[in-house]
């Protein structure tokens, strides 16, 4: 073991933080912990939420009205959250919304890809009704991200 190695810090660069409309109690949280992280190492926050395909049944999938209407709550959910972060004192936010399949996979395969950050923070889902998986995304992207993941309850 490096001793000197152990002793440097370990100073996450580029932060992205999860929201999920349809559970804002673990949102809320993870949201907490990532502004304060972002804020008091001065990085840049990412704010990210997939609008699912499960979200909008076949009904309403054929109407782009009703899409573009989805759309818009999802980009006004996240453009919150950016407000809030910026009045917290983070410098640098990024508004996200992604639309996809399956939460996970999207975050794992676009989001991350395309922000580049080296921590994920999300929420310990209170709420399982979208996700086609049964259980919460947040561990499911801590057993696959190739970065590190917080999830907090």
């Amino acid at each position: 073991m490096d001793s000197n190695k152990m002793n440097d810090p370990l100073i996450y660069r580029r932060i992205l933080l999860t929201v999920d409309e349809d559970d804002n109690t673990s949102s809320e949280r993870a949201f907490r912990y990532a502004t304060t992280l972002a804020r008091d190492y001065r990085v840049p926050l990412g704010i990210v939420s997939v609008m699912e395909s499960e979200d909008i049944n076949i009904f309403d999938s054929l109407t782009p009205s009703k899409i573009q209407a989805k759309r818009r709550q999802v980009e006004q959910v996240v453009q919150g959250y950016v407000d809030l972060a910026e009045a917290g004192g983070v410098k640098t936010v990024e508004p996200l919304v992604y639309e996809g399949g399956d939460v996970d996979d999207v975050i794992l395969e676009q989001v991350i890809p395309d922000f580049k950050p080296d921590l994920l923070v999300t929420g310990a889902d209170t709420e399982f009704a979208h996700s086609k998986i049964a259980g919460a995304i947040g561990p499911r992207l801590a057993r696959k991200a190739p970065i590190s993941v917080i999830v907090v309850r």
